[in-house]
């Protein structure tokens, strides 16, 4: 009889849940996969954030928006002069595209990123009067900021209970029988 090993790729590496024969593991209800699955990672993994550094809640925002088609490692290394010339909302609102530009040149998708920022700071300074917003649907009329991004200010900066899920969660998720065929993409 085969074992069935689930392979959870992290940003740190992979992690191997105990393993348990497929026909078990084919034979939970979904209630029991999920109990399966969250009881191991609760035990292995009870603390969870980012690796990302930041000081504020706007710094974490602004280090989740570049951190976007990038590693966390190389958003570390931008972020500390970046966060020295506008540690705040109000101080990038106030900035020109191309000064901000030239901090965040070394990340992908620089142009879009820094044109982001700056509205982002904008928006947040003229609507939110520079506060960060705590709701999705607050967070999500940030220029550049979607639906993944707002999940992770909930989970890292508010503490609330919302996970980050990228593709390739939703299509493990799937395979594995965990989610409904009939739920789609949000």
């Amino acid at each position: 009889m085969g074992w069935f090993w689930l392979l959870c790729t992290i940003n740190v590496g992979a992690i191997l849940l105990p393993p348990v024969p497929v026909c078990t593991f084919l034979a939970m209800t979904r209630n029991e996969r999920y109990t399966y699955i969250l009881d191991y990672f609760r035990a292995q993994s009870p603390v969870v954030t980012t690796e990302l550094e930041f000081g504020s809640a706007f710094q974490l925002l602004v280090a989740t928006l570049l951190s976007a088609q990038c590693t966390d490692k190389r958003i570390n290394q931008v972020t500390p002069a970046l966060f020295k010339r506008f540690p705040t909302a109000e101080a990038m609102a106030k900035a020109d595209v191309d000064e901000v530009y030239e901090l965040v040149k070394s990340v992908s998708y620089p142009n879009a990123k820094a044109n982001h920022l700056v509205a982002m700071s904008r928006k947040l300074v003229d609507d939110f009067k520079g506060e960060m917003p705590s709701t999705t649907a607050e967070l999500t009329t940030l220029p550049g900021v979607g639906r993944k991004t707002a999940n992770v200010l909930q989970a890292v900066w508010f503490d609330k209970p919302n996970m980050a899920v990228d593709t390739h969660v939703y299509r493990v998720s799937h395979r594995m029988g965990l989610v409904s065929k009939k739920l789609t993409r949000l």
